[in-house]
Order: C-alpha cells, then structure tokens, then sequence
C-alpha cells in the first residue's frame, strides 16, 4: 500500500487563459525539477501518483482528450515532459481543489495514504485550496517550493506561507522528496 500520494495538479494544461504569460514563466522554472520527480515516483510501491486535472468546463472529455488539448496548446514544451504514465491514476476536476467533485478522498483513502506532496499550477489557487482540504481531511502535506508554479509570485508567497503556517505543510524542494 501507498503511505504517500504525489499529486500532480492542472499541468496539462492548454495554456489558453487569462495571466497565461506570468504562468508560462513560472512553469517553465518547474517542469523540470517535476518531471524529475514524477519519475522517481513511478513505479514506487510506497507512492500513489495521481493526476488531478481541470476539464475546462468539458463534462465528456476523457484523459485522452485533456491530454491531446494540452498538447496541441500553446506551449506542448511544459506538457510532453508531464504526460502521465498510463498506468497512474487520472482524475478530471471542475474546481480549484483536487478533491473537489472527485475522487481523489476515496482513492487516498482506499490505498492508505497518510501524506500528500502536492505539486502543480496555480500555487496560489489550485495548490491552496486543494492543501486546505487536504489538511481538514487530516493528510500530512509537503510542497516542493520548486514544483509548484504561480501566476503572482507575491501571492504564491503569501500562499506558502498560509499553507505551512495554517495547515503545517512542510516546504521542501523536489530533490528532497522521496528521498531524494
């Protein structure tokens, strides 16, 4: 069983949005410090890894879909090196957090997991709200400050701050996951 979830948030992405120059910034920072770790993750039988990704607005899509959309968006560079592996769980969201309308609870709940190290875009929207309800549903949470892009970096920062304050999230950096 699973004692840890890495859970990768809204990197699949279109990159067709308002604030999409601010965020392309920041991704670009954390693609690759990611994709590191999404590798050591795979595979791992103490480490469920989960895609949680928006459908914007599309009720049908299937991951396929979200996939193929990321990659025929505006910048497949930040999306190729994050493709899920096949044989991880993907979960289509609606909202900010990743637990919201999915079943994100039931599957961390189901395969043990005590902490989550959530990683992704936007820290200051998605990564905030989805710590908050990790932390009521009493998980353990780590942020690797370097896997997690942000649209306004003094809003992330205060947002970091929040999350290891309010919620004792431990801010670490993606070499430090998992033991590095």
């Amino acid at each position: 069983m699973a004692t840890t979830a890495l859970l990768v948030i809204d990197m699949l992405s279109p990159y067709a949005h308002e604030d999409v120059e601010l965020l392309e910034a920041s991704a670009e920072r954390v693609v690759p410090p990611l994709a590191g770790l999404v590798r050591r993750a795979h595979g791992r039988e103490d480490v469920e890894l989960v895609y949680v990704n928006d459908n914007h607005g599309d009720f049908t899509a299937s991951r396929e879909e979200i996939e193929d959309r990321a990659r025929k968006g505006r910048r497949p560079d930040l999306v190729e090196p994050l493709l899920p592996p096949h044989d991880c769980a993907f979960l289509p969201k609606v909202r900010h957090s990743a637990f919201f309308g999915t079943s994100l609870e039931y599957l961390l709940h189901h395969q043990g997991v005590e902490k989550v190290i959530l990683t992704g875009q936007v820290t200051e929207q998605c990564i905030l709200y989805t710590a908050l309800d990790a932390y009521v549903r009493h998980y353990a949470i780590e942020i690797p400050r370097d896997c997690v892009a942000d649209i306004h970096g003094d809003l992330a920062d205060a947002a970091v701050r929040m999350m290891e304050r309010n919620m004792r999230a431990e801010i670490t950096g993606a070499g430090a996951c998992l033991g590095g």
